[in-house]
């Protein structure tokens, strides 16, 4: 029988891994090696760190021109475009440039005159697509593929695991995780919860013979002024953080869907347990006062 084999790598600025079952670690590797390419292929593209991406593309031409994308890039925005309806709004993939006025690195919470100055450029209604380009409507405006690309990323490098023949193992990107069937043996992947307030504990775990789980919180990029926590997922509407919910994950047949889905939970703060309630995927989720709601599958 294959065992099992885990081969590390880093990417999408966290710590990756893929486990597999194989007859050899030399086997593994070579069969991990295309999902992590295809991790990596992802990251170049739509970083929004680096200069030769094609977000850094699209951002240059905002307010003057579109960008050409390809179809893979299309349908990534035209998902962006469902989230933003069906969520009334609340996740809006221009909101990434309210990071100018956020610096995590620092103790200082933006005032309202300097949230004033970015809140203009938020705004998916700015955004103007075709099937073949993309045209952000006014100068300094940006896309940020980090609410779904993380997620995106373990879906697509899943499916290369599956295309190697591999029947037994998953992607992790970061704690979100996409598995490729169960266990050589059937069981389900015991998969760890973070303690949103302990970087080396875990608070539950759940079983997962297939599908996604991944996560969203406030434990991730973080700071703490007068006992009240900031984290980086900030509302779109106001520029603030939210700061109703410590963690929220959630289980779904695809790791984008379940990326998305705990990522709305944390936007819609209070409103978030009875969302997560009505979408019918198991969830495990930790508010503001630390107690916990779940849901099982």
């Amino acid at each position: 029988m294959d065992q099992l084999f885990t081969v590390r790598f880093g990417a999408m600025a966290c710590d990756c891994e893929i486990m597999l079952a194989a007859r050899d670690e030399a086997e593994a590797q070579a069969r991990a090696q295309p999902a992590i390419d295809e991790v990596r292929r992802i990251e170049t593209k739509y970083s929004r760190y680096r200069t030769d991406s094609l977000l850094a593309r699209i951002h240059a031409d905002a307010g003057r021109r579109a960008t050409p994308v390809d179809e893979e890039t299309a349908s990534l925005l035209a998902y962006a475009d469902a989230l933003y309806r069906t969520s009334g709004g609340a996740f809006d993939i221009t909101s990434g440039v309210l990071r100018r006025a956020w610096n995590f690195r620092t103790a200082h919470v933006p005032t309202d005159a300097e949230l004033d100055e970015v809140l203009p450029l938020v705004g998916w209604h700015q955004v103007e697509r075709t099937d073949s380009s993309v045209y952000l409507r006014t100068p300094g405006m940006e896309l940020d593929f980090g609410g779904f690309g993380k997620e995106y990323a373990a879906d697509r490098a899943a499916a290369a695991l599956s295309a190697q023949g591999v029947a037994h193992g998953y992607v992790n990107l970061g704690g979100d995780l996409r598995t490729v069937g169960p266990q050589p043996d059937g069981s389900p992947w015991e998969v760890g919860i973070q303690d949103p307030r302990s970087a080396t504990d875990t608070i539950a775990a759940i079983a997962l013979r297939g599908g996604a789980l991944a996560s969203s919180g406030d434990y991730e990029r973080y700071m703490e002024v007068d006992g009240v926590r900031h984290c980086h997922i900030l509302n779109p509407r106001t520029g603030r953080s939210c700061t109703w919910w410590r963690s929220v994950s959630v289980v779904a047949p695809l790791a984008v869907a379940a990326g998305s889905l705990a990522t709305l939970a944390m936007l819609k703060g209070e409103d978030g347990l009875a969302f997560l309630r009505e979408s019918g995927h198991p969830f495990f989720a930790v508010d503001h006062t630390g107690a916990v709601h779940r849901r099982d599958a």
